[in-house]
């Protein structure tokens, strides 16, 4: 029987803020790649039952639940590469880098254990009991990506930093308060759409891993689990998803800091230095003066004709305003 005071202890660390991140991305990569890596072996075990579209709607949806679970707990990076930027931007501590990373990584690993369980009957019946990389009987790709025959490394290479790039990008531009965000509420779905669109339109050269958690964790997963060293040697392709994607996010951020931040900085700066201006300006008199020579005529004013003032009370009530 578990003691009070084991129980108060666990309830304070769980209550701490750098435990807290770890658990909430260790939670949503989890639930992100339990969407998207059984999306996958449907589309390769399962024939009819899974689609290119399915994958993308897999992935989409799965980072939708992903933000919703952990949001306002750790910000639900599931992305080593959105965590990077993040620090590299100052918008973060370097000290919570290994702690998100790691919560990914273990979410993604233990994702890839539990599709792994759930569909080893359809994975051995597929391949015949011969775990392989490449060939028409190849399963290694449900849990990580490989290059297609007709694209070079380098071109992958290009291809996953725009790729992430365009992914950055649009984030700023979701959850950026300043400009045109998502509304209150919607920016999970809004990131999901946004996870479909890409692979959609641009998935189809390298699987848009986009996402060094999304594809280094499955792979050593692989790699332990009966696929062996290949999954690392094939096209020595295994680095591409780690290091591209950290190039792109950061470059996808700074191209938005620079041509769309900095724009709505120097607009919000002419409309204060507008309403300053008008704060300071001096009343002009009108050039319409009346003759100087005009003849006024007096007015006695007694005690006995004087008109009664009545005081006005002071105004104690607020007067509410409206924000739009």
């Amino acid at each position: 029987m578990v003691s009070s005071a084991m129980l108060t202890r666990t309830q304070a660390i769980l209550q701490k803020e750098m435990v807290r991140e770890f658990l909430g991305e260790f939670v949503s990569t989890y639930v992100m790649m339990v969407f998207g890596l059984g999306s996958v072996a449907h589309m390769v075990l399962g024939g009819k039952y899974g689609s290119y579209l399915s994958v993308n709607l897999g992935f989409g949806f799965g980072v939708t639940m992903g933000v919703h679970m952990a949001g306002n707990i750790s910000g639900a990076h599931m992305n080593a590469a959105l965590t990077f930027t993040s620090c590299a931007l100052g918008r973060m501590s370097w000290k919570k880098f290994p702690v998100y990373v790691l919560g990914q990584f273990l979410g993604s690993f233990l994702a890839s254990a539990t599709i792994y369980c759930l569909f080893y009957s359809a994975i051995i019946q597929f391949s015949g009991g011969h775990l392989t990389v490449t060939g028409p009987t190849a399963t290694a790709g449900i849990f990580a990506t490989y290059l297609p025959e007709y694209m070079t490394l380098w071109r992958g290479f290009l291809d996953e930093v725009l790729v992430t790039g365009i992914l950055q990008l649009c984030l700023f531009a979701i959850t950026d308060k300043k400009n045109n965000p998502a509304l209150q509420g919607t920016q999970a779905l809004v990131i999901g759409i946004l996870v479909t669109v890409i692979g959609l339109s641009l998935g189809m050269n390298t699987g848009y891993a986009i996402n060094p958690s999304r594809d280094l964790p499955p792979r050593f997963f692989t790699f332990i689990a009966g696929w062996g060293i290949q999954v690392f040697r094939d096209r020595d392709w295994w680095w591409v998803p780690v290091v591209a994607p950290l190039l792109g996010a950061y470059l996808g951020a700074i191209i938005y800091l620079v041509f769309i931040g900095s724009s709505i900085a120097r607009r919000s700066q002419i409309l204060e230095d507008s309403t300053i201006h008008e704060g300071r300006r001096v009343p002009v008199l009108p050039k319409t003066m009346p003759n100087p020579s005009t003849t006024l005529t007096p007015v006695t004013v007694s005690p006995t004709n004087r008109p009664s003032v009545q005081t006005v009370p002071p105004l104690s009530d607020h007067i509410h305003i409206e924000h739009f």
